[in-house]
Parts: structure tokens; sequence; C-alpha cells
């Protein structure tokens, strides 16, 4: 059964005894569940990933606090629980699904995180962008941003990285929040849609990166687009073109104070630079959105889809042109070949890896579906917006322009996720507006958050047994990095490794996967590597470490026997002398 809203009722500020109670379930959920994070022991040995290894006390935690989540979101008669209860039960989801690493280690993982403190670094230390060094340098906006902050701030540049995640789906919470006051009036739905939006969010993209960076700001726009820029279409009469031209013409704009509109325009036009200045695909994302928007007569400004290509074209004629001149952005376009990158590829390895790749799988399907429910219970009900399905669905016309080295993807599922889940909510409520959830509703919130949950974590930190880096590993880079003099090559057998923080323009860095290509035998591989160490004029500094064996071995490019043959040939050649070894790592020195 279900009991209808009373919008009238609820006028009583006082802290209600469920409130105390939901909060009080919140905190402990969150001591369990970190307080069973922070007793993992490293390395993961797992192909699962974390999942395999988080102790039960954290399930339990997940448990107790998404059935605190349901009690708080079906609340009374007059709505769910106060704000400040379903704002710190946010707050909690956010730190155990999103900070459970940050406990199991004080390293960052990965290692793109690393790698762009190195490249932050040294904007701060030349003062002065280079184009030629890669392609970063050709997009520099968030690396010159992250060294401003470093230097005024004196934050420790690890530490920052170390909780970046936490931080970035902190503010997309935000953007996303404001964006569903203006989708929703529903409060129920709003705080559904965060915690679906967190529970969605595999993808792991929120490290300390562009692309972060680059969805904050494209979550703004979109707030910009559907609020103060949005127009009210008129009625459509047919695809002639006398018709098209009145039904353009007709429209009117939502928001009636003309300075709030230039000042909201002002604010796209500005943050589009940004974007275009941060990130090579957010750009072209947002310019196909805003395009499609336009076009369905959702978006005030006519000529702004004109305004962001222009933008878009002149940062790519020139402050990046270096790069593209080498790189043309078409060309590896293609169906066949975004879905054999983004799909084929990935479904290879071990099969504890592809267990967690189809789980990604999987759980992006299942909420495209809720979403597809959602949006046909909306249809029948004559609530569905278009907006939102033409945010949801716009993304997918970029997956087949671009490879984007097999993520695009993940980024299309990412920026269509806040919509997605708003589409989903209205699958998982019940049909009236406002109505407070039954017991049985309430009980399959329960099941279905619970098994996103198990399906995110696992989607997350699959790949746990390479990247999230021992102290043993961490202190052989250290030692590497130390001991290779200027100009000396590093090589790493594959490129999860955590290098490059200070030392990006001081000597080139190369996974042995890159230089030997397909083949990584001992015979082939091997002469190919040492050859390129001993003939660089500063010699060369291997290391060899857990992690990137096991990532070789977990993606099936290689196997741990034939990692082992080839280091046993690399030690026996000439000028090669063993300086570091320890449990997860060894380190070389090659002399020219």
């Amino acid at each position: 059964m279900t009991s209808t809203l009373v919008p009238t009722s609820r006028t009583d500020k006082r802290l209600k005894p469920r409130d105390v109670w939901c909060a009080l379930a919140g905190a402990a959920s969150l001591v369990l569940a970190l307080g069973a994070a922070a007793s993992v022991v490293l390395p993961v040995n797992s192909d699962l990933g974390l999942v395999a290894v988080l102790p039960y006390p954290y399930w339990v935690g997940v448990l107790l606090l998404n059935v605190t989540f349901v009690v708080a979101l079906r609340g009374d008669a007059t709505g769910p629980a106060s704000r400040p209860v379903m704002m710190w039960l946010l707050a909690v989801q956010v730190l155990v699904l999103f900070g459970a690493a940050a406990f199991v280690t004080d390293v960052p993982r990965g290692e793109v995180a690393f790698r762009h403190l190195g490249i932050a670094d040294a904007l701060g230390d030349t003062g002065a962008v280079d184009p030629n060094i890669d392609a970063y340098f050709n997009w520099p906006g968030f690396f010159a941003l992250l060294a401003t902050v470093l230097q005024a701030t004196g934050l420790d540049p690890v530490t920052v990285a170390l909780w970046a995640p936490v931080f970035n789906v902190g503010l997309w919470l935000l953007a996303v929040a404001v964006l569903m006051r203006y989708l929703t009036q529903d409060p129920r739905r709003r705080w559904l849609v965060l915690w679906i939006f967190c529970l969605g969010n595999w993808q792991d993209q929120d490290y300390l990166s562009p692309q972060a960076f680059g969805f904050f700001l494209y979550l703004v726009v979109a707030v910009l687009l559907i609020g103060p820029l949005a127009a009210q279409p008129s009625k459509f009469r047919g695809f002639r073109p006398a018709d098209l031209v009145a039904w353009w013409r007709e429209r009117s704009p939502s928001e009636h104070r003309p300075r709030f509109r230039v000042g909201a325009l002002a604010a796209v036009i500005l943050l589009v630079t940004v974007i275009c200045a941060s990130h090579q695909l957010t750009p072209f994302m947002l310019l196909i959105t805003i395009t499609v928007l336009t076009l369905s007569g959702r978006v005030w400004p006519g000529r702004l889809p004109l305004i962001t290509a222009i933008v878009l074209v002149l940062w790519l004629v020139y402050p990046a042109s270096t790069y593209l001149i080498g790189h043309p952005p078409m060309e590896d376009a293609g169906l066949s070949a975004a879905v054999e990158s983004n799909v084929a590829e990935r479904v290879s390895g071990t099969p504890g890896h592809v267990f967690v790749v189809q789980v990604r799988v999987v759980l992006t399907v299942l909420l495209w579906l809720l979403a597809l429910a959602g949006a046909v219970r909306d249809w029948r009900r004559k609530r569905l917006d278009i907006r939102v399905v033409l945010f949801a669905v716009s993304p997918m016309l970029l997956f087949p322009s671009q490879m984007y080295g097999g993520e695009m993807l993940i980024r299309v599922s990412l920026f269509a996720l806040p919509f997605i889940a708003l589409l989903a909510s209205s699958a998982l409520l019940p049909k009236q507006r406002s109505t407070r959830p039954s017991f049985r509703t309430a009980g399959a919130l329960v099941l279905t958050f619970c098994l996103l949950a198990a399906m995110t974590v696992t989607g997350r930190f699959g790949n746990a047994r390479y990247d999230v880096f021992t102290d043993d590993e961490m202190a052989a880079i250290a030692a590497a990095e130390s001991m290779a003099p200027p100009g000396a090559a590093i090589l790493s057998s594959a490129h999860p490794t955590p290098w490059r923080t200070e030392t990006y323009l001081e000597n080139p860095h190369r996974a042995i996967e890159d230089l030997c290509k397909q083949d990584l035998t001992a015979a082939t591989c091997g002469p190919t590597f040492y050859n390129y160490a001993r003939n660089n004029p500063a010699g060369g500094i291997v290391v060899l470490m857990r992690s990137t064996e096991a990532s070789l071995v977990l993606q099936g490019d290689s196997t741990t026997n034939n990692m082992q043959e080839m280091e046993q040939w690399f030690k026996a050649q000439d000028g090669v002398e063993l300086v570091v070894s320890n449990a997860d790592a060894r380190v070389y020195r090659v002399v020219p």
C-alpha cells in the first residue's frame, strides 16, 4: 500500500527519532565498511580484485547502508527523511564505494594519476607549455590549474591524488543534484537519482584527471542548458519547410530575464573554452549534446552549437595542431572498429578478469534496461521529458567516431549516467508522484541496491591485482628514478606503473609491451627492449614488478612462465646489473 504525500504538512523542522536512527545506522555502516577495508593485506592476488579480499564486515556495512537509505527514502507521509540525514547517507556511500581503496592503501591506484602529477609538476617548474612533448601539453588547461592549486595550497600531491575520487564524485553529485531540481519536483526521485548515480558509477573515471574535471564542467553546462538557457518549444505542425520555420520562430525562452540569460550564455561559452583547453573528448561530447538539444527546440540560443564548434575548431587548429598533425581525430573511426576495440578486445584474459569485464557490461545493460522501463512508464504517464532522453542517448553518437584506446564505451556510459539514473528512478518508485513506497517496493529497492553495489565494487576495483601497488613496488620505482641519470631510459613491463611523478621531462619512460607490440616472448621481446636500453647514450633502468606482470597475465597478453623466461634471458646479458630486489620488484641497470 502507498500513502499520498501531503505537501502542506512538512513544516515541522524538528529532528525526528527516525532521522536520528538513520544517521546512527549510516555511521555504523561507515565504521564497518571502512574498518574492513583498512584490514585488507596487500598485495591483492585475486583476479577478481578487491571484491574477493574485502572482509565480510564490509558487505554488512554496505547492506546496512542500503537498508538505511531505503528507510530514510520512505520517510513518512510528509516525505523522505530530513535533508541533512539524506546528505549524510549519501556522503557515507561516497566514502564506502569510492574511498574504500584509500583505506586499503595510502598509494593512489593506477598509473595515470602519477603521470598527471608529473605533468603538473613539469608545468609548474617550467612555467611554459611545450606542445611538442606529447598530447597532454596540447590540452594543458587542467594540468595548469592543478599545478597552480598545488603550489598555492602546499598540499601533498600524492594525498591529493589518493582522495581525488571522493572529491570528484562529490563535485559530480553536487552538479547532478542541481540538475535534478530542474528536472523533477519529487524529492524522493531526486535522492534516488543521486543514489543510483553512485551505484552505477563503475567506470572509474573520477581519479585525478582532465576527464573527471571535464565531466563536472559538462554537468554544469547541462544545468545551464536545462535551466536559464532552456526554451519552450512551440506546437509542431509537420516537416514542411514553412512549418519548420514557424515552429523554430515561435519558440520562447523559459527564462524571462534577458540579463540572466546573457549571463548564463557567457558562462557556457567560458566553460566550453575551458573544456576545449583541458580534454580531447569532452568538447565533442558537449558539441553533440548541445546540437541535439538545440535542434529539438529545447535550447533558446539557436547559435550556441555554432559558437561551440568555432571554439573547438580554433583550439584544434591552433593550440592542439602540433599533436593533430600526426593524429587525425577520425583516423580510426567506424562502428566495427569501435565495437572491436571497446568490447571484443576487452573480453579476454584469465577467467577472473573476463568475469569482471562481464559484470561491468551486465551492470551497464541492467541500468539501461531500467531506464528504458522508466522511460516507457513516464511516457504512459505523459510526463516523459524529451530532454532527459536526448541527454541519455546523445553520447552514443560519438561511439563510432573513434576507438579512443578502447575506452569510448566507458566514457559514453558515464556521460549518460545521470540521465539514465533519472529514467531508472521512474521504474523503481511507485506510479503516483511523491507517494511513499510500500514495504514490498522497499524490499525490492534494498535487493536492487545491494546487487548494484556488489557489481559496482567488482567492476570498479576488478583490476586491483595490478592497479593497487605495494610499498615494495613504490620503493623500487623511487630507487629507479633516483638512480637514473638525465636522459637515461626507464623501462617497465607494462603501463600500470606508478612513475613519472617528478621525472616527466628528465627521462624517457617506455613500457616493454609497447616496444614489443604483440610478441612478448623472450626470444623476440628480450633483444628488443635490451637493445633499446643498451643503445641509449645514457643507458637504461629496467623495472620488473609484480603488478606489471599481473596486468599482462590477467589481460591475456603473456604468461607467468614467459615473463620469468624473459627476465632470465635479460639478466644474463652484458652490461645488465641487478641493483634493487625486494618481494615485489627488481630493478636492473643497463650500461651503454
